[in-house]
């Protein structure tokens, strides 16, 4: 699903224009990002919780040369699946086996 299939399904729950709908993502991710340049997390109970986390130094192989490389440490932002989602999709999935 891309993110105007996306908004069309978020304006039929919500009973609501397409145009109301995309404000609302837009208001939603850009609250998300701002809360975690922040360094700040975003937990919604039962969903999950967006935060940041250190990403520390390593060396690995170049695949081009087959010499190392060191990747420099970093932030980056990491999504954990709240339990209700997680059973949610778990219940799908044995489903359709």
């Amino acid at each position: 699903m891309n993110k105007m299939e996306f908004v069309s399904a978020l304006a039929a729950k919500a009973e609501c224009s397409k145009k109301d709908a995309e404000k609302f993502l837009n208001a939603f991710i850009d609250c998300v990002t701002e809360t975690l340049q922040k360094n700040d997390k975003v937990q919604l109970v039962g969903f999950g919780t967006f935060e940041v986390v250190d990403r520390a130094q390593r060396v690995c192989r170049n695949p081009q040369s087959g010499g190392t490389m060191t990747i420099p440490a970093t932030r980056v932002p990491r999504f954990k699946v709240g339990k209700n989602l997680k059973d949610a999709v778990a219940k799908t999935t044995k489903k359709k086996k």
